[in-house]
């Protein structure tokens, strides 16, 4: 048999102020992915190609990041789960499943808590969005300080080397071509202002884990064993509050493991959602 390639197509959504642009590859029921601040939607490529015999897999590039646009005032995040609300009703998609690494999880857990049970599944990869690592059981909270400390060191390390912090070491000493094309992804969006943006998360980062229960939806974290930007033992303390969660941690990985261990991520991702079909 002959291979045919997926169905895709591109396009834009007009929100009052700014453009988001998306791309949708395959058919079948709706696969949505949420990038980080280093990305833009063709980070997913690898979960794309894996995901799209089986799903209508829809990536798009946050507000202000390549190439949507931004409004004067740069990008909030506070608007990130009304834009997800507006691509999906535009696409008329009805209930998702939802990707989300990094930044993404600002949006996922959001637009979860925005439209209870109308998410099918999220997946919150090295990320716990807006909940509140600060809110965790003292024990994991009595690990952040020590963990923000090693994490500031290695990144200054990581920093004078020229490696990108959110790719990790280990990515760019054992995969350099991945890592290559990580950072010209991130610098797409290079005119962004994204200190701006890693303030704004920061601050929006209040809701108790237990808080996402009433999305109504099952949730897996992939925390990566070797993150420095999000802590990866928040995985397990948040979700050990919530009625249906999981924790299926990559320990080689770095802050994205979707980009540097795909076959592994994709595995993890694909193993939840047919559990829940």
């Amino acid at each position: 048999m002959r291979f045919t390639a997926p169905a895709q197509q591109t396009g834009w959504i007009e929100r009052p102020d700014c453009r988001i642009a998306y791309q949708k590859v395959g058919a079948g029921p709706p696969l949505v992915f949420a990038h980080g601040l280093g990305g833009c939607f063709m980070s997913w490529w690898q979960q794309v190609a894996h995901f799209a015999p089986r799903y209508n897999c829809i990536s798009f590039s946050h507000r202000g990041f390549w190439p949507s646009s931004a409004p004067p005032e740069g990008p909030d995040p506070a608007a990130y789960a009304a834009d997800l609300a507006a691509l999906v009703d535009q696409l008329d998609l009805g209930d998702i499943r939802l990707v989300c690494q990094s930044m993404g999880g600002w949006t996922g857990v959001e637009y979860a808590l925005l439209r209870p049970g109308r998410v099918k599944a999220l997946v919150l990869a090295a990320t716990t969005g807006t909940l509140d690592p600060q809110q965790m059981r003292q024990l994991e909270r009595d690990r952040l300080a020590a963990w923000a400390a090693e994490s500031a060191t290695t990144r200054a390390d990581l920093g004078q080397r020229r490696i990108h912090p959110a790719a990790g070491a280990t990515m760019a000493e054992a995969q350099p071509a991945l890592h290559l094309l990580y950072g010209q992804l991130d610098a797409l969006s290079a005119g962004l202002d994204k200190e701006a943006v890693r303030a704004r998360l920061g601050a929006s980062r209040t809701r108790p884990p237990a808080a996402l229960a009433a999305a109504g939806c099952p949730v897996l974290f992939v925390p990566g064993g070797r993150d420095i930007v999000i802590p990866p033992f928040a995985a397990r303390a948040m979700a050990a509050e919530l009625p249906d969660a999981w924790v299926a941690p990559i320990p080689a990985a770095g802050h994205s493991g979707y980009f540097e261990h795909a076959a592994a991520f994709n595995a993890l991702v694909e193993a939840f959602l047919d559990g829940i079909e």
